[in-house]
């Protein structure tokens, strides 16, 4: 059986490390990007192995956490995406797509796990 592979965004090293070991830990395949143009160029290198999203809202200069999420959704509109961010929750229901999760920084692991279980089961969107 196959790992599922998750894009991570994250722009905080420290923060994209803990996750990312965190979700190989759990059993997941990453592919991490600490902006947002590089999250797109590796979505767009091979669309159908990405699983699923989890992406932070501000990576610096270039495209938003909420645009990588709109961009990769354009391509697969049932992609699950998590959006973790310390300030952007507020904006989650105007900016967010459809049918995704908000968890707001600081955040524990287990959320990012039990988060991406709940949407890849078909969970409904939540906000932590």
């Amino acid at each position: 059986m196959s790992s599922i592979v998750v894009l991570l965004v994250e722009d905080e090293s420290m923060v994209l490390i803990d996750v990312e070991h965190s979700l190989v830990d759990a059993g997941f395949e990453v592919v991490s990007a600490t902006k947002g143009a590089e999250a797109i160029r590796a979505f767009n290198d091979d669309p159908e192995r990405i699983e699923a999203l989890v992406t932070d809202i501000r990576l610096g200069e270039g495209p938003t956490g909420w645009e990588v999420a709109r961009h990769t959704r354009s391509v697969n509109p049932n992609l699950p995406v998590i959006y973790v961010s310390g300030d952007g929750a507020d904006e989650w229901p105007s900016l967010g797509v459809p049918n995704s999760i908000m968890i707001t920084k600081p955040f524990v692991m287990p959320q990012i796990i039990n988060g991406l279980s709940n949407l890849l089961n078909e969970g409904g969107p939540t906000s932590s």
